[in-house]
């Protein structure tokens, strides 16, 4: 079997965001005391390689991330494509960018009711670093951030 090309640097970042539109849900990795703890989330806004990810306070992962910050998300397309984002998951407090993210999301709404909801939160997942790896490439390229 011939191994993929790696993807030229002047592509890889819009290789990268077209991989994270098409596989739509990633994986978000978390630490739970030692133990790795990884489930599928729904992002409710995506802005380059800063996901935003709605949690319920009552949440495991909100309690995860409440001890340690640190966490990945990996999206994997039908292609079997990759991409990991690696960095911190810190809530959002500024009011204006929840209010613009309930305001563009129903389920939000339906779900939760009112903005004020105490068990709505909202975390920013900040990359620090993103890698990209096509299926059976066996080696990640690093996406550059700026």
């Amino acid at each position: 079997m011939k191994l993929p090309q790696p993807v030229a640097a002047a592509d890889l970042k819009d290789t990268a965001l077209e991989t994270m539109r098409q596989a739509k849900f990633p994986v978000l990795a978390t630490d739970d005391h030692g133990q790795p703890r990884a489930r599928p989330v729904s992002p409710v806004r995506t802005e380059g390689f800063t996901v935003y990810i709605a949690s319920l306070r009552s949440s495991n992962k909100t309690a995860e991330l409440e001890a340690n910050e640190r966490a990945e998300l990996c999206y994997l397309s039908d292609g079997h494509d990759q991409v990991r984002i690696t960095g911190p998951a810190q809530l959002v407090t500024d009011a204006a960018k929840r209010q613009e993210i309930w305001d563009a999301n129903p389920l939000l709404r339906a779900y939760l009711g009112t903005i004020d909801n105490p068990e709505f939160l909202l975390y920013a997942v900040l990359p620090e670093r993103v890698r990209f790896m096509r299926e059976w490439a066996l080696e990640y390229q690093e996406v550059p951030l700026g």
